[in-house]
Formats: C-alpha cells, structure tokens, sequence
C-alpha cells in the first residue's frame, strides 16, 4: 500500500503563553530581557513558529505565537525555556545567585488557543504588561 499525500494546508494556530521565573525573582531586566526576547525569536525561526506579540515582566513572559497543528505546546515550550535557560546562564551567570537549584523557569506555564475574536484583546494585553 502506497502513502498518498492529498495536499491538506492547515491553518495555523495561535496560543497565548505565560510563564514565570522560578520563585518568582525580579530578573527580566535591561540586557537580560532584551537576549530572552533575542534567543525566543531565535528559538521560533529555527522551529517555524511566529511570534505574534510577546512582552516580559520583571518576572515573568507573555508571547503570543502562531504555528502549524503539528506543533505540540509542550514541546515548544521544552524549546522555549531550556534553550534561554541555558543560555541565559551562560551569559549572566550572575542570575544563578538569585535562584536556588540553578533552574531560570518555574515548571508550570499557562498556554490557551486565541481565536479571530480574541487576538486583538491578547495582544493589546500583551504589549501593556510594563504598565500594569
């Protein structure tokens, strides 16, 4: 029997994300936020997903991204936080200091489908998180 590919085109999907830094420390500032939003969008070219939005607090991310069904969440996000993690170690070995165990990322994450209806909303939300 032969695999027959009939040509499906999916539509992408958006997911709305949120996670935090362990315990909660205050460090996405300055240099440190401004290589997490570089090694994110590193990270999402290199495994074809869009970043839509995406906005730090001291303590914690909000990104907005749209991939292929294909795409399993856990996984992007394995990607998402171990790539900066380590990455972020390496160049700021400082931050180790301010976390107990050498984890950057609390091991939870919040992650939920946007719709047409909702995308503006989300976004709008996202890009005012320093305000708030």
């Amino acid at each position: 029997m032969t695999n027959i590919n009939f040509g499906r085109i999916y539509n992408p999907i958006q997911y709305y994300i949120v996670w935090c830094v362990k315990y909660r420390r205050k460090i996405l500032i300055d240099d440190i936020e401004r290589t997490l939003k570089e090694l994110l969008i590193e990270i999402s070219n290199e495994n074809n997903i869009k970043i839509v939005e995406m906005e730090t607090d001291l303590d914690h991310i909000h990104i907005l991204i749209e991939c292929s069904p294909q795409h399993f969440v856990p996984n992007i996000l394995r990607k998402f936080k171990g790539v900066s993690a380590r990455k972020l170690f390496l160049k700021y070995s400082e931050i180790k200091t301010k976390l107990w165990g050498g984890h950057l990322w609390n091991s939870s994450y919040f992650v939920a489908t946007v719709s047409e209806n909702t995308e503006e909303q989300i976004k709008r939300y996202i890009q005012t998180q320093k305000e708030r």
